[in-house]
């Protein structure tokens, strides 16, 4: 390959020649998840103790039956053993005991049953008397699924795992970056607030990779895993922490807690806890405060849990930070105690509150200048400020390199000192880490459309640039 001397930008300053140390450039917004297998993965060091008796679930056995006619009253007909799967305890001395006492007190009767396969084959149909109840219990709330597990036992679960978060070093980083152009100051910051698990303030200007970086962060917190339950059982009212959308099952999981994994031969777990990767959830824009605190479902009566609650024992990402419908100051006065005492609080509609762990990596992400958005006070409760600045000629040329190669475009120096020249130091631009991309993207609709082999040819390079840049 030829050497490449970059064009000198102008005396005035203009360009963008050497940014300040610290800074980094990325050649993609959204890194794959590295192949190799040396990267750090754990299992949560916990596991759900077995469900061997009705009070094991912490739960009433009048509630149980409240959820069992529930789930009876809107699917109708079910065998002994699908219950047990609905309500995601165990039939034998638990959910047979549950329908044992409603057969009873006649809110269930017995349809059908498989000769020698046991009571768990038997088909459940609720009665006129079963309906009523499942009525009663409706009107307080519609929830039927899991049986949830008390806020106590959540909480004593997450500190457990907390515990077990797998410490990266720079081998581990340099696999986990590899994919994104750098400079050697940022990368060493980027290690020690990973490990650090509190908070991270990134910022600088658009284009240079700040959600790349976090969502290489993500990649690593995916190779780990946790158990989180279902829902939550608080005060007679239920919140639902599973959500398929931003948790990830681990592959070994299955309803029935016999999953492979972490589980050794024979072992049993309960059932109402799922195995996932460690949650990386993302919010941008659509943030609120009232999204940071217990959703109450007036229509379902019952509760659906904030972001950082589902993002425990992960990463939880604040994209576009300063750009939410609400002030970010507002925003960032609801982390203060939560981030200060690794601890949250939330609000019941009944009025009260209670306390969950704060278990959350917080990363903010921003591309506003931070005197804008925050003060000295919080910036001191944000253990680690780092700032993704512009690339050097150098970055700007390593990242068009590796994304020429991977879109097919074939790469010359003398087409991108061209580029730098006419459009970057003549019109005193700033190199952003993500033009590379973009302009490739453009060389390639280019020579599709004229049916030409997509290459950085002077022609090709200036077209795409007027379609590219527009002059603000």
């Amino acid at each position: 390959m030829s050497n490449f001397n970059p064009p000198r930008p102008p005396a005035s300053g203009g360009g963008n020649a050497n940014p300040p140390r610290g800074t980094a450039s990325m050649n993609q917004p959204k890194p794959a998840a590295p192949a190799s297998s040396s990267l750090p993965s754990s299992g949560s060091g916990f596991l759900p103790p077995a469900i061997v008796r009705l009070e094991d679930t912490g739960l009433s056995q009048l509630w149980l039956q409240d959820l069992a006619l529930k789930i009876l009253y809107f699917q109708g007909f079910l065998s002994g053993f699908k219950i047990a799967e609905e309500i995601a305890l165990p039939f034998a001395g638990v959910t047979d005991q549950i329908l044992e006492s409603l057969k009873r007190e006649k809110l269930v009767e017995v349809k059908s049953s498989s000769m020698g396969l046991g009571e768990g084959s038997y088909q459940y149909a609720i009665t006129g008397a079963g309906i009523d109840r499942a009525r009663e219990a409706l009107d307080r709330s519609q929830y039927a699924g899991p049986a949830p597990v008390p806020i106590e036992t959540y909480n004593e679960a997450i500190r457990k795992q907390s515990r077990h978060r797998v410490v990266v070093t720079q081998r581990h980083m340099r696999q986990l970056l590899s994919q994104l152009v750098m400079s050697n100051t940022t990368f060493e910051r980027l290690g020690p607030a990973l490990n650090s698990g509190t908070s991270i303030f990134l910022y600088g200007p658009p284009g240079n990779g700040k959600t790349s970086v976090a969502r290489a962060f993500g990649n690593l917190i995916l190779q780990q895993d946790m158990y989180i339950p279902f829902a939550l059982f608080v005060d007679g009212q239920v919140i639902k922490l599973y959500d398929s959308v931003n948790h990830q099952r681990a592959t070994d999981d299955d309803a029935t807690g016999a999953g492979t994994g972490s589980l050794r031969a024979g072992q049993k777990r309960d059932p109402r806890w799922v195995h996932i990767r460690r949650p990386f959830i993302v919010v941008g824009g659509e943030l609120t405060l009232a999204g940071l605190d217990l959703v109450f479902d007036d229509t379902h009566k019952y509760y659906e849990a904030p972001f950082q609650v589902k993002a425990n024992g992960g990463i939880f990402l604040i994209d576009d930070f300063g750009r939410q419908q609400v002030r970010p100051r507002d925003l960032l006065n609801r982390w203060i105690v939560p981030l200060e005492n690794r601890m949250d609080f939330l609000t019941l509609h009944t009025g009260r509150k209670i306390e969950v762990p704060f278990d959350v990596l917080v990363v903010f992400s921003t591309n506003l200048p931070p005197r804008d958005l925050v003060d000295e006070a919080f910036l001191r409760r944000l253990r680690h400020k780092i700032e993704i600045g512009d690339p050097n000629y150098e970055e700007y040329r390593q990242i068009f390199q590796r994304v020429a190669q991977a879109k097919g475009v074939q790469y010359n120096d003398q087409g991108l000192a061209y580029l730098l020249q006419e459009w970057y130091i003549k019109r005193n631009r700033k190199l952003r880490a993500s033009h590379p991309r973009d302009l490739c993207d453009q060389i390639l609709d280019i020579a599709r459309y004229r049916g030409v082999e997509p290459v950085m040819s002077k022609e090709l390079l200036e077209l795409a640039a007027l379609s590219y840049f527009v002059e603000l």
